[in-house]
């Protein structure tokens, strides 16, 4: 008799589970952003629940880059479907989703640095994703560079609320999911 040896294939694309977390991640944030956005508005501030979802859906599943930007294109997408001025989303939902997807790959020595870093990296998404649709909006639709100005406080305050969604919604969602931490595979190694 020969000897039967199995053969194993590296891993493509998202297991199952990841697709439908990114699914219900990025849905849950519409939904969020319809009937909760509309309530919270604190001075023009208000959370952009879908850029918090796909930066939580990003951290939590660390997808390779292009999936992070197709991601980023979905939420874009999911964004049309709102009031607001129709296809810049797709520029700063990309921007954003590729400025996460790099920032994910920054190592964690443990779990808070590691929470940290999932906060820190939604905040700079999120500035950018927003700073991106500022500048197409003055680009494409308002021609007044001052405008601009009125749009920081907005940002950065829509950054802050993000941040502060992803920072209290990550560890509890590794733990539901029993995702180990990546900062605990690196523990394991060390040793």
């Amino acid at each position: 008799m020969e000897k039967r040896e199995l053969k194993t294939e590296a891993k493509k694309g998202l297991s199952l589970q990841d697709l439908l977390l990114t699914a219900v991640l990025l849905a849950a944030g519409a939904v969020l952003k319809f009937f909760v956005g509309s309530i919270i508005n604190i001075a023009g501030m208000k959370p952009n629940f879908i850029i918090a979802m796909y930066c939580m859906a990003i951290v939590l599943i660390r997808p390779k880059l292009y999936y992070s930007i197709i991601i980023g294109i979905l939420a874009g997408a999911i964004c049309q479907f709102f009031p607001g001025t129709p296809w810049l989303n797709f520029g700063s939902e990309f921007a954003g989703a590729l400025a996460m997807g790099l920032l994910v790959m920054i190592p964690a020595k443990n779990k808070t640095m590691e929470i940290v870093l999932a906060a820190v990296s939604t905040f700079v998404s999120t500035v950018i994703s927003g700073g991106l649709y500022v500048v197409l909006l003055l680009v494409f639709i308002k021609s007044d560079p001052a405008a601009l100005v009125a749009y920081v406080p907005i940002v950065l305050g829509t950054a802050t609320l993000n941040t502060i969604i992803v920072a209290v919604l990550y560890a509890p969602l590794m733990k539901v999911l029993k995702k180990p931490f990546i900062s605990d595979n690196t523990e394991a190694k060390a040793e």
